[in-house]
């Protein structure tokens, strides 16, 4: 089956650095097959006999801790889920095209609670909208992401869950990398 794993935290700020192709070889070491990665973020491609995302992603966070000494949270996609993340966008007034790094989806680990859904709408601020569907977060921030208090902390902290952010652009270009 082909996946997508989503690391947060690397290679921001000189922080938890890791060489793409030291991530690529990484992978490879734990017999992943079609190891693609796609830009310094963290995004990684690849297929694997293995069913169970947590595992998948367990296992891969362990490799990184061992081998370069920190911790990297990891949330991992299916091709069929990405496909839905796209094709459910919920901003159908926003030219998506013309505002692909204002239109984000933050990746949640689970579900978030019904009353920690309801309670991060008070910070959005308009024209900034916020909507959750099961375990993604679509933003849109028309003055951009870097002038936002909608950050991918500020949203693992009231979400309570733990999460990080790709803009539209990385989203489409991931799902057409991943062959769908």
């Amino acid at each position: 089956m082909k996946y997508i794993s989503i690391l947060r935290g690397i290679n921001v700020s000189g922080q938890k650095k890791i060489k793409m192709a030291d991530l690529k070889s990484l992978y490879e070491s734990l017999e992943f097959e079609e190891v693609t990665t796609y830009i310094q973020s963290g995004n990684v491609i690849f297929s694997s006999k293995l069913k169970n995302k947590s595992d998948i992603a367990k296992s891969i966070e362990l490799a990184i801790k061992e081998k370069f000494g920190f911790q990297v949270p990891v949330q991992i996609r299916t091709v069929q889920e990405i496909s839905k993340l796209i094709t459910a966008i919920p901003f159908d007034d926003v030219n998506l095209v013309n505002n692909d790094t204002k239109v984000l989806v933050t990746f949640l680990s689970s579900k978030p609670s019904k009353s920690d859904i309801e309670n991060i709408q008070k910070y959005v601020i308009e024209p900034e909208r916020l909507i959750i569907n099961n375990t993604h977060v679509y933003l849109f921030c028309p003055n951009g992401y870097g002038k936002t208090n909608l950050s991918n902390s500020f949203i693992e902290h009231k979400l309570n869950k733990s999460s990080t952010t790709r803009n539209w652009k990385t989203v489409c270009k991931l799902h057409e990398l991943m062959g769908s």
